[in-house]
């Protein structure tokens, strides 16, 4: 429990009066005002003491008890610090009183907001939103670093990491779905920095990201014959392009009788598959040890007999075990890949292999990546959030480039102003032997796009 501190007064009125800061704006709702969050501090304060004092145990209460408590001991607050604020004013801080009781504080209605795809926190006064791929700012803020501070290790504690002084960095999986990463001072220079990304508990389809315009009915079928011809693949893209939901995507037309091994730094994948071994690396603990890498996984990995391995992103030394895998019996595997086009993804490939340790010249790993890689699918977010799939690009050899471009996307705007998605064909058809079975299907896509 907090020291016993006296709250903090006196406490500057709401907008009808007298604001704290000469230049605030009176038009601004009290639960956005610096007002609000300078009761929410004191009235903060004044409830410890209180429970404290009882020797409350929370925890062992039912939420409609808490909401009561706390309503009490605001009512309680407001009429001993005469705090000028109305019935309806009390009412919204007690209500975020809870949340700092029992939820996430200034989180809490964010992170529970199912068109929310992202937090970013640059220190406690400028929070900003992704919603349909745009960052949007919010007027929800901390009361300081050290209430943002306070919430961070509440969202940690649970997981056994902790953020200070010793441990500034945190990157974790959060259990209800999402990534976050935080890193506070004295490394982050301007107070705490923090990325919520949050994750669809149901992932998106292919007939979905159809119906979103994220590809045409051709790419959709190239896409689909991919999978089930077992194709190797590069899925690529910069960071929020959309990589793991089209992997993810992808990875729902894999046979059901097949065993699937997913292997990540931070579980993203979420298949809707019956077989399916999910891996997961684990950092050092505070005492420097116990760190389990990807490139150890993808070894264990392929111990597990898995008829496909899917690795969330290949950025590191790994990327050998996993050229192997799918150059030596496990076709049909994908990885995404940070990168701005299959060329560069390529070379990606190479650059990595090589601070790797791989043994050979640049021929030859140039050799091992063709002989691996089958297709390499680039997505993109575009001006407007949207995402699409950029361009779709066989692996042909180590010369002029190693790639040949099968679709790319074209992005029009009407009359009216809209965007209209075009993806564009050249005339000829993939050349590997994996999609023979496929050829028909693929040309009737073509054709009826036509």
């Amino acid at each position: 429990m907090e020291k016993k501190v006296a709250p903090l007064g006196p406490v500057a009125a709401h907008a009808d009066s007298v604001p704290a800061d000469p230049a605030a704006d009176p038009r601004v709702p009290f639960a956005q005002s610096e007002d609000f969050l300078r009761v929410l501090a004191a009235a903060h304060e004044h409830l410890l003491n209180s429970i404290e004092d009882g020797q409350v145990d929370i925890d062992a209460w039912s939420p409609v008890t808490v909401a009561r408590y706390v309503t009490t001991q605001t009512d309680r607050f407001v009429q001993e610090w005469r705090i000028p604020v109305n019935a309806a004013e009390m009412e919204i801080v007690a209500a975020a009183l809870v949340k700092e009781l029992t939820g996430f504080g200034p989180l809490e209605d964010l992170l529970r907001d199912p068109a929310i795809d992202a937090i970013l926190i640059n220190g406690y006064r400028d929070i900003h939103v992704s919603q349909a791929g745009q960052l949007v700012p919010i007027n929800q803020r901390f009361t300081d670093d050290d209430h943002l501070l306070r919430i961070l290790r509440r969202i940690l504690a649970p997981l056994g990491r902790r953020l200070d002084e010793d441990c500034p960095i945190a990157d974790v999986r959060l259990p209800a779905g999402g990534h976050l990463n935080a890193i506070i001072p004295p490394l982050a220079l301007d107070g705490p920095v923090v990325s919520i990304r949050k994750f669809r508990r149901t992932p998106f389809t292919c007939d979905e990201l159809l119906r979103m315009g994220t590809f045409d009915p051709a790419v959709h079928a190239l896409l689909n014959a991919m999978v089930l011809g077992r194709c190797n693949v590069l899925v690529c893209g910069t960071a929020d392009s959309g990589k793991t939901a089209l992997l993810n995507a992808m990875a729902g037309y894999i046979p059901a009788d097949e065993r699937i091994a997913t292997v990540e730094e931070v579980a993203e994948l979420t298949l809707k598959h019956p077989h399916v071994v999910r891996l997961e690396s684990r950092a050092a603990g505070t005492d420097g040890q116990g760190a389990v890498g990807i490139r150890e996984l993808m070894r264990s990995s392929l111990g597990m007999r898995p008829d496909r391995i899917l690795v969330g992103e290949l950025r590191g030394a790994e990327v050998i075990e996993m050229l192997q895998a799918m150059a030596t019996g496990h076709d049909g595997s994908m990885a995404t890949v940070r990168a701005s086009s299959a060329r560069d993804c390529l070379q990606r490939l190479e650059i990595l292999a090589g601070l790797a340790g791989f043994q050979g010249s640049e021929d030859n790993v140039r050799r091992q990546i063709a002989s691996a890689v089958d297709f390499v699918v680039h997505v993109q977010r575009l001006g407007s959030g949207r995402r699409v799939v950029a361009s779709i690009s066989e692996v042909t050899g180590i010369s002029d480039g190693g790639t040949r471009e099968l679709f790319h996307h074209e992005l029009q705007i009407d009359a009216d102003g809209r965007e209209q998605d075009r993806w564009v064909g050249i005339d000829l058809q993939p050349r590997s032997s994996k999609l023979e079975a496929f050829r028909r299907q693929l040309r009737q896509a073509r054709g009826s796009r036509s």
